[in-house]
């Protein structure tokens, strides 16, 4: 199922900013009983995201499309899509320009049990990911570093995947954010230079300090990573997973990755 601007449609046309320059940013929302979850938290990046850029997103618009489209989807997966608009050839943004809204719906992922109970195995991915400051942060539809680490494995051993920046800091997972602890201190990658701060990764490190755990964000390099006590990734679909092993180091399932497990566990359905 797919809406364009409000209507069902099946494409974009071809003058489409995002689709020529990945000119524009998205939100992925998990959808239960016909309510899109953490809508205000994703709306409220994607505001952040249109003053970055200078589009001119109408949240009102988005809020009511994302709500209309939800009820028609029931439960699933919606990918809310803002693009500048159309454009002429050249990379100059249009003096005028609409803003388009696309928002696609799927089923929800079957992740098993498993990775949230267990743990998950990770994929050390040779695909750097460049410094930009201009872009850091932003969920935006240039994507193609993920599209590169994601081909490098085919084994469903690893459930995600690594990755660093040209400086070898550790920056996030493929789809994720990570966290490591060291000594009851939860640490996250600082996402300065590069990354997406997601929206599971701001709500965990809220939620850490209202409960009087220590948070810190900062450069984390590959070394303090192999020498942490827990690790884990996040997103907003899945929630937390444990991380057991990546290369040769394994790590148990620690106290404080489960304490944040149960922190967020109301968000596992909708709200």
């Amino acid at each position: 199922m797919t809406w364009v601007d409000g209507q069902p449609a099946d494409g974009v046309p071809v003058h489409d900013r995002g689709l020529a320059y990945g000119d524009g940013l998205f939100e992925t929302m998990k959808v239960v009983g016909g309510r899109p979850a953490l809508l205000d938290h994703h709306l409220d990046r994607l505001g952040r995201g249109c003053q970055r850029l200078a589009i001119a997103g109408d949240l009102a618009a988005l809020r009511s499309q994302m709500l209309a489209f939800s009820a028609t989807l029931g439960t699933g997966v919606a990918k809310l899509i803002l693009t500048r608009g159309d454009g002429k050839r050249g990379y100059a943004p249009p003096a005028a320009c609409r803003p388009r809204i696309v928002i696609t719906g799927s089923p929800l992922p079957d992740f098993p049990f498993e990775y949230a109970d267990q743990g998950i195995h990770v994929y050390p991915c040779a695909t750097r990911l460049a410094e930009q400051p201009a872009l850091a942060g932003l969920k935006h539809l240039n994507r193609l570093e993920q599209v590169l680490a994601r081909a490098e494995w085919q084994d469903a051993a690893f459930a995600e995947g690594l990755m660093r920046d040209v400086s070898g800091r550790v920056i996030e997972g493929v789809f994720s954010n990570i966290f490591i602890v060291a000594s009851d201190v939860l640490l996250t990658p600082s996402l300065a230079r590069c990354g997406v701060a997601g929206v599971m990764r701001e709500i965990l490190l809220s939620r850490a300090a209202d409960a009087g755990i220590r948070t810190q964000v900062l450069d984390i390099s590959f070394e303090r990573l192999l020498d942490a006590d827990e690790v884990f990734v996040c997103n907003s679909l899945y929630g937390i997973w444990p991380v057991r092993q990546l290369e040769a180091r394994v790590w148990p399932v620690g106290p404080l990755t489960r304490k944040l497990q149960r922190l967020v566990a109301d968000l596992s359905s909708n709200t």
